[in-house]
């Protein structure tokens, strides 16, 4: 058997001699972390949320400043929005005269509403002459309708005598009279609104003229308040506002006339007398929401209750209705929608938030307001709703690329109205007949729009110009 002791001491010496490793040195402990910036601590999402939320408070203030200042001032607030809507329709007729009939600009406006207003009166007038005409035979069908109407009352299943039908008369009468106080301050009341609305009137007719006479330099003096890059989108989208504000004024004079037909046909199918001023009643009454709705189908029906009795009125009332109910739920929001880009949801809660905010008013100033934002808010952002108007020599507010040019030409015109001359060359003729309006000069009104000024677009700030 081999001897293993030595081999096994030398073993053993070999392990005890053998280094040991070093325990592994502690690892130090990290400093405390510094924070110096608080904001580093806060989530990017709520940092961005409280972005957002200051910014919308801003805005919220700046639109309750705004409302105030157009409740304080609402006549001529008011005033100037209906002569936009009022200009946008006649802008083609002047336009026509000054081009055609070769009139100046300021005969042109003055024609054109002078023109309008001679429409609106015969309309009236043609109304009360056939008022007139039917009130004898309106008035023997009412005298006769209140004899039946007692008639009934008395031999009827109520079988009221005489004395209580007199009795309740003169109860209405001392009401009236013991209330004369509250009926004054109403008619007092009315007379305010009627000098409101008559001042309101000559203010809009005052502010139209120059619409329609000035109206593209009165839009470039505000353009041109603004910093040079920007004029170009903001001229732009201006225009694209202007071209949807009148598809809005268009649609709405042919819902008008729709409901108008309708209700003048239904009358004139029933027999019923002034078939015809109730149909043009109609139409007038259709631009003002709702209560203009609500006064002209109440006309017609109490035309039918005093001519032929309850049936037809009842008759009279159901076509009322349907006409209406078919003009404001169909017709309306399906041709504004198509003209505007709106979807009849959103002209619908428009018309709902303008009249909770301002009553009528509302109502009738919500749905071209909202329009315009819309089409304005989309070039804005990249959509045009109105591409063709890149390379539109005769779209509203002048050809494209003429923006500097009139800029530079009403410039002129105010400098040499100071004494001070400017020699910037002579003016270039304008396109179309136009007249010799410094603020509508052209770079070259006979050529057809170059490349840089047909890509107009809300690509970029180097768009083409116009209005």
């Amino acid at each position: 058997m081999p001897d293993t002791s030595k081999w096994l001491s030398r073993l053993t010496s070999a392990r005890e001699n053998a280094a040991v490793p070093a325990a592994a040195a502690p690892r130090p402990r990290p400093a405390p972390e510094t924070r110096t910036d608080p904001a580093g601590a806060v989530p990017w999402a709520v940092r961005a949320t409280a972005a957002w939320s200051w910014r919308l408070l801003v805005i919220a203030a700046a639109g309750i400043v705004i409302g105030y200042a157009v409740i304080t001032f609402q006549i001529i607030f008011v005033a100037v929005l209906a002569a936009i809507l009022v200009a946008v329709l006649l802008e083609p007729v002047a336009t026509w005269l000054r081009r055609v009939l070769h009139f100046p600009r300021a005969l042109a406006s003055l024609a054109a509403i002078l023109g309008t207003l001679a429409v609106i009166a015969g309309l009236l007038v043609l109304v009360g002459r056939s008022i007139y005409d039917g009130f004898d035979a309106l008035a023997e069908s009412a005298l006769a309708g209140f004899a039946e109407l007692q008639v009934w009352l008395t031999d009827g299943p109520l079988g009221l005598d005489d004395a209580q039908i007199e009795g309740w008369i003169a109860q209405a009468t001392d009401q009236i009279q013991a209330n004369s106080d509250v009926l004054v301050s109403g008619v007092a009341n009315v007379t305010g609104s009627v000098t409101s609305v008559v001042t309101g009137a000559v203010i809009t007719v005052f502010v139209l003229f120059f619409f329609l006479k000035e109206g593209r330099s009165i839009w470039q003096w505000f353009v041109r308040l603004v910093p040079r890059g920007a004029r170009v989108r903001i001229n732009e989208a201006g225009i694209r506002g202007w071209v949807t504000l009148g598809g809005y004024a268009r649609t709405q004079i042919l819902v008008a006339f729709v409901d108008a037909v309708g209700i003048a046909l239904g009358a004139l199918i029933l027999g019923i007398p002034l078939a015809l001023p109730i149909g043009v009643l109609v139409f007038l009454f259709s631009f003002i929401p709702i209560v203009g709705a609500f006064i002209s189908g109440a006309v017609a029906v109490l035309v039918a209750l005093v001519d032929q009795g309850p049936g037809t009125a009842l008759i009279m009332l159901g076509v009322v209705l349907l006409v209406q109910q078919i003009e404001g739920n169909v017709l309306q929001p399906w041709l504004q929608g198509n003209a505007l880009a709106l979807h009849p949801i959103a002209i619908l809660l428009a018309v709902t938030a303008g009249t909770g905010i301002a009553g009528i008013l509302g109502a009738l100033f919500a749905v071209p307001i909202v329009a315009v934002i819309n089409t304005v808010m989309l070039y804005f952002t990249g959509h045009d709703k109105y591409p063709h108007l890149a390379t539109d020599i005769n779209r509203p507010g002048g050809p494209p690329g003429a923006l500097e040019a009139a800029i530079s030409a009403s410039w002129h015109k105010e400098t040499e109205n100071d004494g001070v001359v400017v020699d910037d060359g002579p003016p270039t003729p304008t396109p179309d007949g136009e007249d010799d309006d410094p603020a509508a000069t052209l770079p070259d009104a006979t050529a057809r729009p170059t490349a840089s000024a047909r890509a107009v677009g809300p690509a970029g700030p180097e768009d083409g110009e116009g209005r």
